[in-house]
């Protein structure tokens, strides 16, 4: 009993030292050397700690990460579901660390880690072993990784004591000497952020105030001599192509200031999530391509997805996606589309776009980390690709990441 009790207690440790980074983060803490120190003793404790403790620092890794998930199924009428969720994803991460659990050697592991920072379980890609640091001397690239790995392995493998620690000096090639360089676009960019609760956001009562305020925040923006206002993911909780009214409207105001912003679409009994472009009189819409596993589809054969589907959340995880990715030229400025999650996957970076447009909607999951880890996940793909990112939210996370 007891040594489970210490491989229990390794196991939280681990996970805690994996995790640390995204709370102080949230707590307005940044400070590189102790993220650095953090992710590299997390790395290092995984490659080292007991079998058995490797699992429970997986479904607490799980835990701490995503224990916000399960807060989006009140919303779709299955509150219920919620701890089993949370639960769920903590034996998803278990799962997806056991590898290592097969074996006690060191360099083993790594090479089983290092294979398992290139899988995405059931289609969810935001644990990422390299994120631990982004905002660390280290880098975030693959290479950088590696050499993390094998800096902290190869000590198992030398027997003289003297020269057992010299693999560590390898750390020195994995430092962040630089990413691509990120400029910010030739234009002025209103970024808005609402602050719209989720249990109000699709009722009829909050319908009115939201239209008004966000026209509103169009004419101050258009006062303030932006060349651009950018609004949140669905800021419209309507078929927006299906509101002509509307339509008219909002291309009027757009002679003055191009418009950007997420409402749905309805087109040949489809539903979209989408993003609408307003310039000129005109408008161009953005479809998503990358939609979000069990929230917008549903990751499995179809004949479990459609009794999923059905079952929990009464059909409403049937959206579909564009083929591509979406440019917008707004103002003669070439600037790549994304909704939420779609901006933390590498598709959306297809052909290395300059700026990119990111439009969320996170009160799906306030109070939580989410938006945090959203944000560090930004800064990751943005560094990684050389982009400047544009980011209106409804709820935190607004703002110009690089």
């Amino acid at each position: 009993m007891k040594k489970l009790l210490q491989e229990i207690l390794a196991g939280i440790i681990t996970a805690w030292l994996f995790s640390t980074f995204i709370y102080l983060e949230d707590w307005g803490i940044s400070i590189k050397l102790l993220n650095t120190l953090l992710g590299v003793s997390a790395i290092a404790m995984l490659l080292y700690i007991p079998k058995r403790a490797v699992l429970f620092s997986g479904f607490f890794i799980g835990l701490f990460w995503f224990y916000w998930i399960g807060y989006s199924f009140k919303y779709q009428g299955v509150g219920y579901m919620e701890p089993f969720i949370t639960l769920g994803f903590g034996i998803i991460y278990l799962i997806f660390f056991a590898p290592l659990a097969l074996t006690k050697k060191p360099y083993i592991r790594a090479l089983l880690l290092f294979g398992l920072s290139f899988v995405e379980p059931l289609g969810w890609n935001w644990l990422k072993p390299e994120l631990l640091f982004v905002e660390s001397y280290i880098g975030i690239y693959k290479y950088q990784f590696a050499i993390v790995l094998a800096a902290l392995s190869l000590p198992a493998l030398i027997k003289n004591k003297k020269y057992r620690f010299a693999p560590l000096l390898l750390l020195i090639a994995a430092l962040n000497f630089g990413y691509p360089p990120q400029g910010d676009a030739p234009l002025k960019i209103k970024l808005v952020q609402t602050h719209i609760p989720q249990e109000k956001k699709w009722t009829r009562e909050q319908l009115y105030p939201t239209i008004s305020l966000i026209f509103s925040e169009i004419q101050k923006a258009t006062r303030g001599g932006y060349d651009v206002v950018v609004l949140p993911e669905s800021v419209f909780p309507l078929f927006l192509n299906k509101e002509p009214r509307l339509i008219a409207t909002l291309k009027k105001a757009s002679q003055k200031i191009a418009i950007v912003t997420g409402a749905l679409l309805l087109e040949d009994g489809k539903h979209y999530n989408v993003a609408y472009k307003f310039e000129d009189g005109e408008f161009q819409i953005a479809k998503k391509l990358v939609l979000v596993p069990f929230g917008e589809y549903i990751p499995l054969p179809k004949f479990a997805r459609k009794f999923i589907n059905d079952t929990f959340f009464s059909g409403a995880s049937d959206f579909v996606t564009a083929k591509a990715p979406t440019d917008f030229i707004i103002k003669g400025v070439k600037f790549r589309n994304a909704i939420c999650y779609e901006a933390t996957t590498d598709a959306i970076y297809k052909n290395h776009p300059k700026y990119l447009i990111a439009i969320s909607n996170n009160a799906w999951f306030t109070p939580s980390i989410e938006p945090t880890l959203q944000n560090l996940l930004l800064r990751y793909f943005a560094r990684k690709y050389g982009v400047a990112i544009y980011h209106a939210t409804n709820d935190r996370g607004t703002g110009v990441i690089k």
